[in-house]
C-alpha cells in the first residue's frame, strides 16, 4: 500500500471514531431525555443495548485482520487498535449500566450474581481479559513486549468466544436468537485460521530439503 493511500486512511480515523461513538451518544440521549423510547423497562433495555453494542464492537475489532486478508489492503490495520478499545469501552459501559441501573450499586448482590449466574461469570471473565489488552495497546508497550505482545493480544479471540457465550446463555434460547453473531465469529476466526495454515504451508515449502 502506498504512503499516499496510508495517509488518506489515517485521515478517516476521526470519522471512524465518531461513527463508533455514535451508539453510546444515542443511548445516553435516550437514557436522559427520552427514556420512554426504551420501552416498559428502560433500565433492562439499556443494559441489553449496551451489551449488544459491546458484542458488535468486538466482532468489528476481530474483522480488521480478516478484511486485510480478503482485500489485500493493509489500511484496515490502522483501525484495529481503535475498534478494539471501543469494544472495551462498550463492555465497560455495559457492566457499569448493569451494576448501577439493575443492581443499584449493591456490590454484595454483584458478588452473588458473580457466583450463581453462569452468563454473568462468563461476561465478567471476558471483561477482565480486556484489561491487559487495553493497557498494552500502545506502540510503546508493543515495543517493550515484542513477541509477547502478540501472545497477550490473542486473548481477543477468547473474548469474542466468551461474549457470544454470554449473550447466548443470557437469552436462554440457545443459538436461536444469537446465531448471526456466532456465525460471524466463526467466519472471522475461520479466515484467520485458513490464512495461518496457508502461511505455514508456504513457509514449509520454502524450507530447503535436507540432502540424503
Amino acid at each position: 500500500m502506498s504512503a499516499q493511500n496510508l495517509a488518506i486512511a489515517r485521515k478517516f480515523k476521526p470519522l471512524v471514531f465518531i461513527l463508533l461513538l455514535l451508539p453510546a451518544l444515542w443511548m445516553l440521549y435516550l437514557a436522559i431525555l427520552k427514556p420512554e423510547l426504551l420501552g416498559a423497562d428502560p433500565a433492562k433495555n439499556l443494559v441489553d443495548e449496551t451489551g449488544l453494542w459491546a458484542i458488535k464492537m468486538i466482532l468489528l475489532a476481530l474483522a480488521m485482520t480478516p478484511l486485510r486478508i480478503l482485500t489485500n489492503q493493509t489500511f484496515w490495520i490502522i483501525y484495529r487498535r481503535m475498534t478494539g478499545l471501543f469494544a472495551f469501552f462498550y463492555a465497560c459501559v455495559h457492566f457499569t449500566v448493569y451494576t448501577v441501573l439493575l443492581l443499584g450499586l449493591d456490590f454484595s448482590q454483584l458478588g452473588i450474581e458473580l457466583t450463581r449466574r453462569p452468563y454473568i461469570i462468563v461476561g465478567f471473565i471476558a471483561l477482565l481479559c480486556y484489561v491487559p489488552l487495553a493497557i498494552t495497546s500502545t506502540h510503546g508497550w508493543q515495543k517493550r513486549l515484542k513477541r509477547n505482545w502478540a501472545r497477550i493480544h490473542k486473548l481477543v479471540y477468547l473474548i469474542g468466544i466468551l461474549a457470544v457465550i454470554h449473550m447466548t446463555w443470557l437469552k436462554k434460547l440457545g443459538l436461536t436468537t444469537t446465531w448471526p453473531y456466532a456465525l460471524a465469529l466463526a467466519v472471522l476466526l475461520g479466515i484467520r485460521i485458513g490464512n495461518w495454515l496457508k502461511n505455514k504451508r508456504h513457509t514449509h515449502a520454502l524450507k530447503p530439503k535436507s540432502q540424503p
